[in-house]
């Protein structure tokens, strides 16, 4: 990630990391005390549950998994690329994480476990989306990339080698965007319950729209 990234790279990745921050809290809040945007611990607690033969948590838990896998798979068939540029479908793929989140919300406030599923349907298809640059992996539903690369670079400091500022810098950035999304999510949930997906999902809709008609545009291309 030595190379010079552009303004909305940065941007993007800081503003989809919040949006990932405030799912993950709402559906940890709403969903047994269970993170939706990442799948190490999901899958930690899976094997628990098939060793512990308790089917009904097994099931919920590998729902959560394959929907993950769903959303990674439906960001592939609308993106087609792992290059980030300015001319790929994100519009469209924000729309469709927005419809998603929306959904989710409805179905967490009829207590159906599915809810969970589409929540992490959405988070799937919003980290796949946001991959690579220039060789360089940009993820923003999880944090231990980032804090793996930022121990890395503390080591370098401390032995004085060169280090990869903007690397670092992105990395501090996701983090720090996951936090505060972490903490609006956590205040939201406490006043409205699961309702609180509605501002993510909004979000994400306001923003895949405007993408879409800015492409549509500046760039002449169909969604």
């Amino acid at each position: 990630m030595g190379v010079q990234l552009p303004r909305w790279v940065w941007i993007g990745a800081g503003a989809l990391a919040c949006v990932a921050g405030m799912v993950n809290a709402v559906g940890y809040l709403g969903f047994e005390h269970q993170a939706v945007t990442h799948l190490t611990g999901t899958t930690t607690l899976l094997g628990a549950a098939l060793a512990g033969d308790d089917m009904r948590a097994a099931t919920s838990l590998a729902g959560v998994a394959v929907a993950f896998m769903v959303g990674c798979a439906l960001s592939g068939m609308i993106v087609q690329d792992a290059t980030l540029r300015l001319g790929r479908r994100y519009g469209v793929a924000l729309a469709l994480e927005s419809a998603l989140l929306f959904a989710s919300a409805y179905l967490f406030y009829r207590n159906s476990v599915s809810g969970a599923w589409l929540a992490a349907m959405a988070c799937g298809l919003q980290n796949a989306m946001a991959t690579t640059y220039s060789g360089a992996i940009v993820r923003t539903t999880h944090l231990s990339g980032m804090f793996t690369d930022l121990g890395i670079g503390l080591g370098h400091a401390l032995r004085g080698l060169p280090l990869q500022r903007r690397r670092l810098s992105l990395c501090a950035l996701i983090i720090s965007a996951f936090l505060v999304g972490g903490v609006f999510g956590a205040l939201l949930f406490a006043r409205v319950g699961t309702d609180a997906l509605l501002l993510p999902a909004t979000l994400t809709g306001v923003v895949g729209v405007g993408y879409a008609i800015y492409r549509q545009r500046t760039l002449g291309a169909t969604i």
